[in-house]
């Protein structure tokens, strides 16, 4: 069984950033269903990474902003609703939930900062991908962004240290104008791929 042509078209040959919304609010059964779904996409040992925290109060909103570069700022207000991505990087300590099947894996990762953090860091990444189609097959529109002080932002909103945002996603129903720029270039399948 296959995806049909047009449900191939809403999540990739017809979608695009969005840079404008409606003011159509995002509920929170919205987003629930987003996660619903993007939460059996894979990670390596099942790890699930990422967090996601999404920003709906107007104070928020200028914090997150404050840290965002000048060309994403006024966009970022202006979104129904706005996401920030992290990677957890003590995403370890859940492991004994969604990987029983290796009792060790915690310890082994406790011991193996580096390990960890390039793990928590891969999966998140790979996790942002699936919120952003996840956001495509809810019928909303996904404007992510990484023109912002990464540092700065995950002190902001995650002084623990513990957390490292890597996105931030602007979300809603894209608007009748300036939602959209120009589909871009893509590279051609030769172009990318080898076979040895």
């Amino acid at each position: 069984m296959k995806l049909s042509s047009e449900a191939q078209d809403l999540l990739f040959r017809e979608a695009r950033t969005a840079n404008a919304f409606t003011d159509e609010p995002v509920s929170d059964e919205q987003m629930r269903a987003v996660y619903d779904l993007v939460k059996y996409a894979p990670t390596a040992m099942n790890s699930q990474p990422l967090r996601v925290l999404l920003v709906r109060s107007a104070e928020a909103r200028e914090r997150l902003v404050s840290h965002m570069s000048p060309g994403n700022q006024a966009k970022t207000l202006a979104a129904p609703l706005v996401a920030v991505l992290a990677a957890d990087l003590d995403f370890h300590h859940e492991l004994p939930k969604v990987f029983p099947i290796a009792p060790a894996a915690k310890d082994t990762f406790e011991a193996n900062e580096s390990g960890r953090v390039g793990m928590a860091r891969f999966n998140s990444a790979l996790q942002t991908g699936y919120f952003i189609v996840g956001v495509r097959a809810a019928g909303l529109s996904a404007g992510p962004m990484t023109g912002f002080d990464a540092d700065a932002l995950s002190k902001e909103f995650f002084p623990d240290g513990d957390h490292a945002v890597l996105a931030v996603v602007n979300l809603g129903r894209p608007a009748a104008e300036g939602a959209w720029f120009g589909r871009q270039p893509r590279l051609d399948y030769d172009e990318v791929v080898s076979v040895v």
